[in-house]
């Protein structure tokens, strides 16, 4: 609502001041009008004032609002605009688009949100009608003035018995005052009728005089009252407050009669005097905001175009998805921030923004969707290897069984990931039944256990050379030393499979020891540059967190990659030299394998010693 000024007319015509018409028609414009968004700038500061101190409940909010919509319309408006906006804060509160946005998948309609609308509705129905009824109730009081007003012209200009008309002119002053408010085009022509009848009233009145001097004395009283308070009215810091009030005062001034003719056109300057400077302080209140709000639509704007900007096209995993969440949820901090935009572009600006952000959250959740299902299918389809294994693993064909089982493994491997809650228990269940069966093949194979005995005892040679190298006090070129012996250990066959895992975590502890007793720098510039990089993620757990994730994902690839070159080995004998060189060659594949689990191990070690620090 715009500012108005008080108008400019002097007391020496007219002894009682009042806001234009415009002012009057303005504050009925805004005590009829009605928020219809949560973020539209139709709220005015007392509106936001009076929202509701405790927080209530979408259930409380409408059993209340359904009670207050029945209630006398003059005296639930502001009730109603404290539930609205309690309901809205809440509603806000609940919506990630301008609230905050989630990763779930958009929720239907909300029923409270549709009563909400029906109550609304209801009441605006209502006060609708009240309205009209209060502006047809205001034409009737015009047209009961206006009657008053003739026959108050009527005595004035019977001068010969104006004397004998006293008492029936003040009676007809105190109908006209007690008829209620008119139509906001016709309060200054009217009032002004009105003054200059009683003026004129007055002047020809041969009365005692005073009685006239004791109604100017009561009216100068009631009128520098009326000053006082509109000068106090300047130290009241919510301007828009201080100018609700000064239309009361004009009111009451009004409704005041006139005052000596000699003082008519000074207190009348003192009151107007007061009147102009609120009405200067609320019109530059409302030019400041309008900057503001510019301001706000040019930053919301901005959003809106930061916001479209994003291809959602290219979002083709949930990493990639994750991070677009994270730029558009602070997108909407960002915009939370911000106040009112004008009027006419707030409400377009909003749905803009929101639109984009729905349609965002729509297609993660189809994409979910989409992948949830793959992965219910890839469920599915490694449950039926799982029991394509169990049906195998009793087998004693141990030749075409073999055979099976490798090609089962490489379907497996074609195979997309599951949901993690299925991914291990699945993964166990087919590695069992793959397990078992080599394990039995194993025992029926013992004519390779003596070749395998012997390579344990040349491991075991190799990790005693090692250690013997570390207990010496200064051996010569020990780096190269190590690596000779590193080769050599590749260089050895396969040992009995329940002894790998031991012989081989003593062979790597040998090795960490001598690459850190002789500074062999080929692990430790990896792991130098890896810690470079994790200290780079700062103090940011969720980061480091991920990246752990990332790693163990690695790690797990790399030890199911192990356990299947391991039963591989157990399909093919030495006895040929092709057998033979297959057989060096997934051997040196193993210990390959087992060296990148020994650097993704020593990267886990300093995640989680970063994780500790912080």
């Amino acid at each position: 609502m715009e500012p108005y000024e008080v108008s400019e007319v002097s007391e020496n015509t007219n002894p009682d001041v009042t806001l234009n018409a415009a002012t009057t028609e303005a504050q009925n414009t805004t005590d009829s009008a009605t928020v219809t968004e949560p973020e539209a700038n139709e709220k005015t500061t007392e509106d936001v004032a009076a929202a509701p101190a405790c927080a209530m409940t979408k259930e409380e909010i409408l059993a209340e609002l359904e009670q207050a919509v029945e209630g006398p319309v003059d005296e639930v408006k502001d009730k109603i605009a404290q539930l609205k906006s309690a309901f809205y804060s809440l509603k806000k509160d609940e919506t990630p688009a301008e609230g905050e946005a989630t990763d779930e998948p958009a929720a239907e309609a909300d029923p409270a949100e549709e009563k909400f609308k029906e109550l609304n509705a209801r009441y605006k129905e209502r006060r609708a009608l009240h309205i009209a009824e209060v502006e047809a109730l205001k034409q009737a009081n015009l047209d009961k003035k206006n009657d008053i007003l003739h026959q108050l012209e009527a005595i004035v200009a019977d001068t010969d018995n104006i004397n004998k008309q006293y008492n029936h002119f003040q009676q007809l002053q105190q109908e006209f005052k007690a008829i209620g408010d008119v139509p906001a085009e016709n309060v200054t022509q009217l009032w002004k009728s009105y003054q200059l009848v009683t003026e004129s009233f007055y002047d020809r009145l041969k009365i005692n005089k005073d009685l006239r001097d004791y109604d100017f004395k009561k009216n100068l009283e009631v009128k520098e009252d009326l000053c006082t308070l509109a000068e106090a009215l300047d130290t009241d810091n919510d301007i828009v407050n201080a100018f609700k009030k000064l239309q009361e005062l004009h009111e009451q001034w009004r409704e005041t009669g006139p005052v000596s003719p000699e003082i008519r056109e000074a207190i009348w300057q003192r009151f107007k005097a007061a009147s102009t400077a609120i009405n200067k302080k609320y019109q530059t209140f409302f030019e400041s905001r309008k900057e503001k709000e510019k301001e706000n639509e040019a930053a919301k704007t901005a959003l809106c175009e930061r916001l479209e900007a994003i291809d959602m096209a290219t979002l083709k995993s949930y990493a990639a998805w994750d991070k677009a969440t994270e730029e558009i949820k602070a997108l909407q901090e960002e915009w939370k921030k911000l106040g009112f935009a004008p009027r006419k572009v707030n409400v377009e600006l909003f749905a803009r923004f929101r639109k984009t952000c729905d349609e965002f959250f729509a297609r993660k959740a189809e994409y979910f969707k989409s992948m949830k299902e793959e992965a219910t299918s890839n469920l599915q389809k490694k449950i039926a290897l799982c029991e394509k294994a169990e049906a195998l693993k009793d087998s004693t064909d141990w030749k075409k069984t073999s055979d099976e089982l490798i090609a089962i493994q490489k379907e497996w491997k074609t195979i997309g990931s599951v949901a993690k809650r299925h991914s291990d228990a699945v993964w166990k269940r087919f590695i069992s039944a793959c397990d078992y069966f080599f394990e039995q093949k194993e025992k029926q194979t013992s004519s390779i256990h003596k070749e395998e005995h012997a390579n344990l005892e040349a491991k075991k040679e190799i990790i005693a050379k090692l250690n013997e190298l570390l207990a010496a006090e200064a051996p010569e070129n020990p780096a190269a030393t190590v690596r000779e012996l590193m080769n050599s250990w590749r260089g050895i066959g396969h040992v009995p499979y329940k002894e790998k895992d031991a012989i081989y975590n003593e062979y790597q502890d040998a090795v960490k020891k001598a690459y850190d007793k002789f500074d062999i720098r080929e692990v430790k510039a990896k792991i130098s540059s890896y810690e470079t990089s994790v200290e780079q993620l700062g103090g940011d757990s969720n980061k480091l967190l991920r990246e752990r994730e990332k790693i163990m994902r690695r790690y797990e690839q790399k030890q199911n990659e192990l356990k299947t070159f391991e039963n591989n080995m157990l399909f093919f004998t030495a006895k040929s030299k092709s057998g033979n060189s297959i057989l060096k060659e997934m051997e040196k594949k193993i210990a390959n394998i087992r060296e990148e689990l020994s650097l993704i191990e020593k990267k886990i070690e300093v995640i989680d010693s970063k994780l500790q620090e912080d």
